[in-house]
């Protein structure tokens, strides 16, 4: 069977598209041919291939018209030309989105045959061996969804198939795998060469929200109800290969016409901005006076004799604001509201909201009075916080720290954050803690999911502790370790 573009009903939307490939399309269509033969030279030479299509007015048509089935759906619903395509999401994706169509048509089998069988019996003769056995494999080779791990950088990696019961296989890989991160999901046609695996040229890399745009497509196409297991067969695969392309296309071009601006809030529900207080030690004051005086406030937790974590009066589940992400730590099951420190001659306050910026200095000035001066407050946005994190805007007068005590003070950070995560609800998990959602096989498999999710996000740092994070211990504490893969 073949899923056409037209013929399945596109998720979370209002409409339906009809597939209208207008007269002149294919002029735009073909501007990104030539990115794509740059990209898919990198595995074998296609440029013959392309001149015998090309000289071939029935395949060439045939070609254009696969290649709009992939692109179309989505240019018309956000009405742009090829132009316009690469102006939102750069000519290397036209020409990869133009080489998915591509790769589609050479599995095509019309009624005089396939594109790929009459190349090889007419001008087989002059390709390599090599070639010759690759265009016959990815003729027959479907596009799926693979998870990815186990990452080589210029080497290797391993891709899981999530729509077949398939082994996992490692592929060799130089270029792809110098970018992709454990667990990543990536829409690919993975070849068999020979003694080995390869990926071909056409790679597309599935967000969360295009894998479920993507899941839900292949379920209407497919006619599956929501609770039926998603396993398809090659020959359905090979039918539905346009609604991966528009899947990704749609969620990308959405993503690039209406970028989100992440919402920052604490869990009281205040936008998060970052509150610096100062207040000096009044003349002759010295820091075990202040010290006793913090010990007296209820909420103030110390941590040493000069450190103390401000915690929420009540314990449990913290409220959770409207829309965007939550920003905050949990301490034995409360909320850190911020935390306070005496260094040298003044005792140092950091929250991260205004409302809780008042609520402090009130308590620190009713517990303290006279021992301290009022407070120099200064105020930094996320994004002056991101842009000092790597370095554009270094604070003056910054203590420099040697990196190796940094990434052990990153890494003992992580350590007590994800520690307390155990023991945390987390909405991903229904709001179960993970600890309680593993004991279910339901359950397990979310929990799977979620350290996925908590590990790929930490490798796409580019650098640092964060990126470096083992999260092993974390599955093996949930009893997992053997769900890691």
């Amino acid at each position: 069977m073949r899923c056409r573009a037209d013929t399945w009903k596109l998720p979370r939307r209002r409409w339906e598209v009809a597939l209208a490939v207008a007269s002149d399309a294919s002029t735009g269509l073909e501007a990104g041919q030539s990115q794509a033969e740059e990209i898919m030279a990198e595995r074998n030479n296609i440029s013959d291939l392309l001149a015998f299509i090309s000289r071939e007015d029935d395949w060439r048509d045939r070609l254009q018209e696969v290649v709009a089935e992939h692109l179309m759906p989505a240019l018309e619903e956000f009405e742009i030309g090829h132009d316009g395509l690469v102006d939102l999401l750069g000519e290397q994706w036209s020409g990869v989105l133009w080489g998915c169509g591509f790769e589609d048509f050479l599995s095509c089998r019309y009624e005089d045959g396939n594109i790929v069988d009459l190349y090889l019996k007419r001008r087989g003769w002059k390709e390599t061996a090599l070639n010759r056995d690759y265009f016959a494999a990815l003729r027959d080779t479907p596009v799926s969804l693979y998870e990815v791990s186990d990452v080589q950088p210029g080497t290797s990696m391993a891709l899981r198939d999530l729509l077949t019961d398939a082994d996992p296989v490692t592929v060799r890989e130089k270029s792809a795998s110098r970018t992709l991160k454990q667990w990543d999901r990536i829409a690919v046609r993975v070849v068999a060469e020979r003694d080995h695996h390869v990926i071909s040229g056409a790679l597309l890399p599935f967000r969360a929200e295009s894998t479920e745009f993507l899941y839900e497509g292949l379920r209407d196409a497919l006619k599956l109800k929501k609770r039926d297991a998603l396993r398809l067969s090659r020959e359905q695969l090979l039918g539905c290969a346009p609604i991966f392309t528009a899947a990704w296309l749609f969620t990308e071009l959405d993503r690039a016409l209406s970028p989100a601006e992440i919402q920052l809030s604490n869990s009281d529900g205040d936008d998060v901005q970052f509150h610096d207080l100062r207040f000096p030690l009044a003349s002759g004051v010295t820091q075990k006076a202040v010290a006793e005086r913090l010990d007296r406030v209820k909420g103030f937790e110390p941590e040493g004799a000069k450190f103390w974590n401000w915690l929420s009066a009540r314990k449990g589940r913290a409220r959770k604001s409207g829309g965007g992400l939550m920003l905050d730590t949990q301490m034995d099951g409360a909320t850190v509201l911020g935390t306070l420190e005496l260094k040298g001659k003044a005792l140092l306050v950091n929250v991260n909201s205004a409302t809780r910026a008042a609520m402090i200095e009130a308590l620190v000035a009713e517990a303290c009075g006279d021992l301290l001066k009022r407070p120099l407050t200064s105020i930094r946005t996320v994004e002056q916080m991101g842009n000092e994190h790597r370095g554009l805007e270094p604070q003056a007068g910054a203590d420099e720290i040697p990196p190796e005590v940094a990434q052990q003070l990153m890494q003992e950070h992580l350590d007590r954050h994800y520690r307390e995560t155990l023991d945390a609800r987390i909405p991903a998990l229904g709001g179960k803690t993970p600890r309680a959602a593993v004991r279910t096989a339901a359950g397990r498999k979310k929990v799977v999911e979620w350290l996925k999710y908590l590990e790929n996000g930490s490798a796409r740092h580019d650098d640092g502790p964060i990126a470096e994070y083992d999260f092993g211990w974390m599955w093996k504490e949930l009893g997992l370790q053997d769900l890691r893969k």
